[in-house]
């Protein structure tokens, strides 16, 4: 019974240095990693990226979203997107998602450096968004989708967000608002009202949009264009 203070100690002292070791090790290998420029070259001994002809307007990736994408991001933060979509693109041979359209190259920890809240998700019910921005075909398609989903995918099990805009009757001289929703045959508003976004609706399209991967870096490149 003496020693099991002792025992005790030593128990609480290797799971405290197992846990710091992961932690260490964790920001080794990626407190460090820092937004990268296009021209870059590996180093041959360090095996580490650096910028090969650095310029003062040359962007960096990822890039930082601002403005309205920003407040879109609180929007999607808000109406529970996360638990439905992931924004993690997987590489090839761990799932389908290259198969499916949803990137054309795999997601890195680079690619999250600039979020203070990382927001890869729960569940896939619905398809990764981590490339979003280069799948949507219009704005327009896009809010429409989320008014009705089932207006441009038909079966799907998305609710919709009908609450994020706004009914209006038509000017009396037929001349609808700027920005209002052209929707397919049997899913728009009876006739002499339009569908308008809402600022919070802009704002979550603005966000959705900015969702791209579009740039190589150096642990993952693009494919090659033909």
């Amino acid at each position: 019974m003496k020693s099991l203070p002792i025992v005790f100690c030593g128990l609480f002292a290797t799971l405290a240095l197992s846990w710091a070791g992961i932690l260490w090790q964790g920001q080794k290998q990626l407190g460090g990693l820092q937004p990268m420029s296009e021209l870059y070259a590996i180093d041959p001994i360090s095996n580490a990226a650096r910028i090969e002809s650095p310029q003062k307007d040359e962007p960096r990736h990822p890039e930082e979203p601002v403005g309205l994408a920003q407040q879109g991001k609180a929007q999607y933060i808000s109406l529970g997107c996360v638990y439905c979509h992931t924004q993690q693109v997987r590489s090839q041979g761990r799932g389908a998602d290259f198969e499916r359209g949803w990137g054309n190259r795999q997601s890195v920890p680079r690619d999250y450096i600039r979020q203070e809240r990382v927001l890869l998700g729960s569940s896939r019910t619905g398809p990764d968004l981590a490339d979003f921005g280069q799948r949507i075909d219009s704005v327009n398609q896009l809010h429409a989708h989320l008014y009705n989903p089932q207006s441009e995918a038909p079966g799907s099990t998305m609710p919709p967000y009908a609450f994020l805009y706004q009914k209006r009757k038509i000017a009396l001289n037929g001349e609808k608002s700027a920005g209002a929703i052209e929707f397919r045959d049997g899913f728009g508003p009876a006739e002499g009202y339009e569908i308008v976004p809402t600022r919070r609706a802009v704002a979550l399209a603005a966000y959705l949009q900015s969702l791209k991967l579009d740039y190589s870096l150096p642990e993952a490149r693009l494919p090659e264009k033909p």
